[in-house]
């Protein structure tokens, strides 16, 4: 932690300035870099027509030297200029970039900072990327070999132009995103995260704020949010928000159903069979998008291509990691864009082991040689390899969505907040339930999928089963791993028996080592707020619902009804 901590200290320092370019060789080495070759020069204001005649502003940084250089496009509503956190580490990857003998173009999208238009999120990007590498493509400057770059909104920007792309699109790094506009995933949506972002893309965008208030917007922006989560219905949370009304958000309320024709437009990710440019992911075990791009990766390795993926122990907006990213990006655009893959490493998933502290290398994801494991959830709320073998009462627990259980850690947006936690706090809540193992008697590498199946029912039809996976130190605290959470209604869940259900949760996926000593620790609850949107208990729809029930909950643990945890284990 320390390493990777100097590591990101590093790189800020030398885009606030501290390091002067004579000293970017040794920077090179500390941060095992490959040495830079070029000076940075760098081209502002450069207009960029659209078909419908709007204008789209972009900056090209070069290397100062003769010869032709392959390009990487990044487009992004944050600013070709940004400042914070996010953007000193944009600005330290396009002078590595640069450094090393690419041309990188970096664009405001549509509507944002500099560019023209109206901004409307996701369903413009795929013309407009289009259109943006039809005009790079006739630049003097282009050699015939393009790449793409960029984390968040950035990875999806990528995706939008990748299908059908050019043949000169060679390749892209894809970070901590998705390739498909999700705002819903099985009929729930991260509340914190989606009005985080809103008051985000509120920030001025003319002009260029100092560190120093940038930072001060963010800090008061994270207190809106926590007022805005509350608000019902949350069609109009905007309103706490933002202060005003925002269409976009008001038209994604109306439509939960991800599978709706309204969403098929911007879901890159079932147009995979049509990408041909070379795929690197690279994603953060408490990073929110971390599901779809599991799933984007699995879709692409069944149509028998090679991506690459890489997951670090990162939360949305952690710093921790920026150097192997660089690291990483440049290697990929070596290897598909210069036809120089010495760097590249030899097998194509490398995750971190929690726990252990330590990266692992892979064939695929999940990997192969991972083996199911079960734990079965006890009446005497432990968890045992052996299912229950005697009849039971089950354990019961009373949800009130006036006060639902709080996300502790986590997939958060708030990097206060984001990541793994002491979950004491939550787990001395009356609703919840626990489930503990006894202390191991050697290490568990857990590392692929997690899913928990609970055997369960209601007082009302329309409900929430959350689940946790924590692992609890000997000396009592006990940390948030990951989690999932299943939306029930009458259309998709299980039935077994009348007012009986069998629950899939799915908890991801993950790479962590439970230590000898330590114990694994399975929380059920109904809700994780505000990471989750909250289920008010009564079916009305999301943008409109202001009516709570009180559901009383039931979570069976009997030989006929045996819930259990399911992990995959690696032997060491």
């Amino acid at each position: 932690m320390l390493k990777r901590s100097l590591a990101g200290l590093g790189a800020l320092a030398v885009v606030s300035g501290v390091v002067w370019p004579r000293r970017r060789r040794l920077l090179a080495n500390w941060l095992d870099l490959p040495p830079p070759r070029y000076d940075v020069g760098v081209e502002r204001g450069l207009v960029v027509p659209m078909p419908d005649g709007v204008r789209l502003y972009a900056d090209r940084y070069y290397p100062k030297a003769q010869g032709a250089f392959p390009t990487i496009l990044i487009r992004t509503p944050y600013g070709r200029r940004p400042v914070g956190i996010s953007g000193l580490f944009m600005g330290f990857a396009i002078e590595r970039l640069v450094e090393r003998g690419y041309n990188v173009v970096v664009q405001d999208v549509r509507g944002r900072f500099d560019s023209e238009g109206e901004f409307t999120p996701f369903f413009q990007e795929a013309a407009d990327g289009r259109a943006t590498l039809e005009w790079i493509a006739q630049q003097p400057w282009f050699e015939g070999n393009l790449a793409t770059w960029g984390a968040s909104y950035l990875g999806y920007t990528q995706w939008a132009l990748a299908p059908d792309a050019p043949p000169y699109f060679k390749a892209m790094v894809p970070m901590i995103t998705s390739a498909s506009a999700r705002i819903f995933v099985e009929r729930v949506f991260g509340l914190e995260v989606l009005l985080r972002w809103l008051v985000l893309l509120a920030l001025p965008t003319r002009g260029r704020l100092p560190l120093w208030e940038s930072l001060a917007l963010m800090l008061r922006a994270g207190r809106i949010v926590k007022e805005a989560v509350w608000h019902l219905p949350v069609g109009e949370a905007d309103l706490v928000a933002v202060g005003e009304p925002v269409p976009f958000f008001r038209e994604w309320m109306q439509h939960e159903d991800e599978n709706a024709p309204y969403w098929e437009p911007v879901q890159w990710g079932r147009r995979m069979e049509r990408v041909q440019a070379a795929v690197h992911w690279i994603g953060g075990w408490y990073d929110f998008f971390l599901y779809t791009m599991l799933r984007d990766y699995r879709q692409m390795r069944a149509l028998g291509k090679r991506p690459y993926l890489t997951i670090g122990p990162w939360h949305h907006l952690s710093n921790d990691g920026m150097v192997l990213r660089v690291r990483e990006s440049l290697a990929w655009f070596d290897a598909h864009l210069k036809n120089d893959p010495h760097a590249l490493r030899e097998k194509p998933v490398r995750v971190y082991l929690m726990g252990a502290e330590e990266w692992r290398d892979f064939d695929d994801w999940p990997p192969p040689e991972a083996q199911p494991r079960r734990f079965y959830l006890h009446p005497d709320r432990t968890l045992r390899p052996n299912a229950p073998e005697e009849d039971a009462f089950p354990s019961t627990y009373r949800y009130d969505p006036a006060d639902p259980t709080p996300a502790i850690g986590g997939a958060l947006f708030d990097p206060s907040e984001a990541g793994p936690r002491d979950n004491r706090e939550l787990e001395a809540r009356h609703d919840v339930l626990l489930f503990t193992s006894p202390p191991l008697d050697a290490d568990l590498d857990v590392i692929g999928d997690v899913r928990v199946v609970l055997y369960a029912r209601s007082s009302v039809s329309h409900t929430d089963f959350a689940a946790r996976l924590n692992d609890v130190h000997p000396d009592g605290t006990s940390y948030n791993v990951c989690d999932g959470l299943f939306r029930v209604t009458p259309e998709v869940v299980e039935q077994v028996d009348e007012g009986l259900w069998r629950i899939e949760i799915d908890l991801w996926g993950v790479a962590h080592r439970f230590k000898k000593g330590h114990r694994l620790r399975l929380v059920i609850a109904s809700a994780f707020f505000p990471r989750f949107n909250r289920n008010l208990n009564t079916g009305e729809p999301v943008a409109t619902g202001t009516r709570m029930v009180v559901a009383e909950q039931y979570v069976y643990h009997d030989k006929a009804h045996p819930s259990y945890l399911e992990v995959s284990v690696v032997e060491s």
